[in-house]
């Protein structure tokens, strides 16, 4: 008969072997949102996506130089002179023309879609600072000051949304010199995009801003702050910015595609940089001419804006996700 003495003695070594319990382990922030952004493949494959374009554009000598053609480089001999098209099929693609040529003079289409990613996306990543910069700021300062700083700003944005953005643009390039401050050219057009795009595109992210700094400024930080004796710029710098970075970056993703897509439409309609340097949305202009008789030469670059959007928008879409707060 085992006695309760020699009971409780025998659970002890079981209770001592036991295995410890696992310790909780506390996440940041930027953890939990990667961790839901793992979890969201859609947004991943966009941001693969998104990535790769980048590196191309960013490549694109080395790509045009393994795969490709110089983009400048005629080969008449690839266009056939009774038609003025493209020698074969799909706009003359080949092993060595992987895109086929462009109808005008033969030009590597696969060199110029790269070069072309690069003024597409040196555009709208710049635009889309100079968006986030003025906006940022104009916006938490009419959010925070409130009063009538809040109503001159308010008042400009609501002007610049309804200005004609897309005709100022033509007007302006239409009276442009060649050189402007030492710059000319491609260099000189691209500058002109970028303030164009971007200076017409802050009120977006300046509203929102607003409406965060209008419910950040009523929080217990900032007064705990402003009883400590910090002034307005250190607050709105030190204290709401930092609360603010989350719905920045997400919006600055959604504005790089429809920078992107600004970008084609005033170079489709002559607004844009200039021939020879090529552009997606002046290619697109090209083949309108002769889309009937090769409807690839409109393809390519058409698909090539559709996808890079397309990939913007979903990482966007899935960065926003992953960033809310109340989010699972």
């Amino acid at each position: 008969m085992t006695t309760p003495t020699e009971t409780t003695g025998s659970a002890r070594p079981e209770a001592a072997t036991a295995a410890p319990a696992k310790r909780i382990q506390g996440r940041s922030p930027g953890r939990i949102a990667w961790d839901r952004l793992k979890r969201d493949k859609v947004a991943l494959a966009g941001g693969a996506v998104v990535l790769l374009l980048i590196l191309a554009a960013i490549f694109a000598p080395v790509l045009t130089a393994l795969f490709g053609h110089p983009v400048d480089e005629p080969h008449p001999d690839q266009i056939n002179p009774d038609l003025g098209l493209p020698k074969g099929a799909y706009g003359g693609m080949s092993g060595e023309f992987l895109l086929g040529v462009d109808p005008t003079f033969g030009r590597d289409v696969f060199s110029r879609i790269l070069y072309g990613a690069q003024i597409s996306l040196t555009v709208a990543f710049l635009a889309a600072a100079v968006s986030v910069v003025i906006g940022v700021v104009l916006g938490a300062a009419a959010g925070y000051f409130g009063g009538w700083i809040d109503t001159a700003i308010s008042r400009v944005m609501d002007v610049l949304l309804a200005f004609p953005q897309l005709l100022f643009s033509i007007a302006l390039v239409s009276v442009m010199p060649n050189s402007l401050l030492g710059l000319g050219g491609t260099t000189l057009r691209m500058g002109i995009l970028v303030l164009v795009i971007g200076f017409f595109g802050w009120p977006y992210i300046g509203r929102i801003v607003r409406g965060q700094a209008l419910s950040l400024r009523e929080r217990e930080f900032v007064d705990a702050a402003r009883s400590l004796g910090a002034g307005s710029i250190h607050i709105l710098f030190r204290e709401l910015l930092p609360n603010l970075v989350a719905p920045i970056l997400v919006y600055t993703t959604l504005i790089i595609p429809t920078n992107i897509l600004s970008e084609a439409a005033l170079s489709f309609l002559g607004a844009g940089v200039k021939p020879p340097t090529p552009s997606w949305g002046q290619m697109l202009s090209e083949a309108t001419k002769i889309y009937q008789a090769d409807p690839t030469y409109m393809v390519i670059p058409g698909l090539a804006i559709f996808v890079t959007v397309l990939a913007f928008n979903l990482f966007g879409d899935g960065l926003r996700d992953a960033l809310d707060p109340k989010g699972n």
